[in-house]
């Protein structure tokens, strides 16, 4: 499954995205697009056809799969979700899933409101620090490598993102130091030509039982829509698996990314080696006290 991720500060070009998205046949069941302000989401419904009364009671009058839900992050507050993808962020799946959706959602005659456990996953806890610093993302998911290029393109020129690429091919070593596996990248993390492969050595390093992991991005000059989906895909697998991952001394242009589309406030980001691998014990003994 190939992941891009879009991060929008503005909502006419999160409604150009999605709009060509759509022009160029990447279906609505890949998309997911995730916002604080219901007037931005009630517009982007328009783009697939949908009519989204107020958000009450799952799928109201849209197309063919596509679901309309509020979930409720803490800190947060409603984050309002809309596609295909709305269902699964919620753990539901098959043609009952708008109907149960509408239990999950804050409707007009204020039914009981779901634990915050059930209403959001590990997806859309990711992405809360993005969403409080009112930033909208939208998220492309697909078995189709030509329909995840499709996507990657129109998500890299309309969203937040650092122009310009390199022109060296990502390339990955591993080493380790103490119980801390540290992947050192080079190159460019893009659809095809780094993604599946950061992808693997990661998979390796979790198959042989460590479970602490640096990503050392300190050689990487460029990183597309795809290569943050991957990250993030990263981050949740090894999470989900008991494990833990920083980032380390990222390159000047991937800070800034980060910080631009306010990713900095997700990941755990270490300016050096000798200090993200401390970090690790620290978090150790912070959760032992």
């Amino acid at each position: 499954m190939e992941t891009s991720i879009g991060v929008f500060s503005s909502r006419s070009r999160a409604e150009e995205a999605v709009r060509e998205l759509l022009e160029k046949k990447v279906p609505e069941d890949s998309i997911l697009f995730l916002t604080r302000s219901e007037v931005e989401a009630k517009t982007i419904g328009k783009q697939f056809g949908a009519t989204v009364g107020g958000f009450t009671g799952g799928a109201v009058g849209m197309s063919a799969g596509v679901v309309a839900a509020t979930l409720l992050l803490p800190g947060v507050g409603s984050i309002f979700a809309l596609g295909f993808g709305a269902a699964a962020l919620l753990g539901l799946t098959g043609a009952g899933a708008g109907a149960t959706l509408g239990k999950a959602i804050a409707d007009d005659q204020g039914a009981p409101q779901p634990t915050p456990e059930e209403k959001c996953s590990e997806d859309a806890a990711f992405f809360r620090e993005v969403l409080r610093e009112g930033r909208s993302l939208i998220v492309v998911r697909t078995e189709s490598t030509e329909i995840s290029q499709i996507a990657s393109e129109i998500l890299d020129r309309t969203g937040l993102t650092i122009k310009g690429s390199t022109p060296v091919p990502m390339q990955i070593g591993s080493r380790t130091v103490e119980d801390v596996a540290i992947i050192d990248v080079t190159g460019r993390i893009t659809l095809g030509d780094g993604s599946a492969a950061l992808r693997e050595a990661i998979r390796k390093v979790i198959d042989g039982g460590t479970k602490k992991i640096l990503l050392n991005l300190h050689g990487v000059g460029y990183i597309d829509s795809s290569g943050l989906g991957e990250l993030v895909g990263t981050y949740s697998s090894v999470r989900n698996q008991g494990g833990q991952v920083r980032l380390v001394n990222p390159s000047k242009r991937i800070q800034d990314l980060l910080q631009l589309t306010r990713l900095s406030a997700v990941f755990d980001v270490q300016m050096d080696e000798a200090s993200a691998i401390q970090s690790f014990s620290a978090g150790k003994s912070s959760a032992a006290a």
